[in-house]
């Protein structure tokens, strides 16, 4: 895995560590690390759907590919329980060459989905009824088509990039400024089929 992206995710190309994250509590697990910081397995099992060893044991998992390592324990817990924080803020895959890499990106790619759908609906739902006019009106769905190539797609993926990175890889609560708050992007690339 590496960090040469301009978010500093990684990136996920072993096909292994793809099918260990494809699991839906080890997604969760991850995905809460990233947004809200060290927990431990006690506490992210109330969001994962699972019981805390079962919690645990898929963070020991995760922690295997490096996706989740030791976290120390903030200020006044107790010392013996095991915290645990994301290595990252985000990750990303890679498609793989391979078949065997191609079928564990696919089971990757489609649990992101169903996470990121789960999110949106959320969001709509409980999230955007309770904002304020001024949030509610930077938030929403878009859906385009264009007609591109595969490096154009790429170079526009690029270039997103490069516009959220400073926003991303903002640290400390004090790196942003006043009226910040955290907003999702949650970005879809799906070519359609060719005819």
């Amino acid at each position: 895995m590496s960090l040469r992206n301009p978010y500093g995710d990684f990136e996920i190309t072993d096909p292994q560590a793809m099918r260990a994250l494809a699991h839906p509590v080890r997604l969760a697990a991850l995905s809460w690390l990233q947004r809200h910081g060290p927990a431990t397995a006690t506490q992210l099992s109330e969001h994962v759907g699972a019981s805390p060893s079962v919690t645990s044991w898929h963070l020991r998992h995760l922690a295997n590919f490096g996706l989740v390592i030791d976290g120390p324990p903030p200020t006044g817990t107790d010392k013996r329980q095991r915290w645990w924080r994301a290595a990252a803020r985000g990750f990303r895959l890679e498609m793989p060459d391979t078949p065997e890499g191609t079928e564990a990106a696919r089971l990757l790619s489609g649990q992101m989905l169903t996470q990121a759908v789960a999110t949106a609906q959320h969001w709509q739902r409980d999230i955007e009824p309770t904002l304020d006019a001024e949030w509610a009106r930077v938030g929403g769905v878009s859906n385009t088509g264009v007609l591109i190539t595969a490096d154009e797609a790429t170079a526009i993926q690029q270039a997103m990039e490069q516009v959220l990175a400073p926003y991303v890889r903002r640290t400390g609560d004090d790196a942003a400024p006043d009226g910040a708050q955290l907003v999702r992007f949650l970005r879809f690339s799906l070519p359609e089929a060719t005819e």
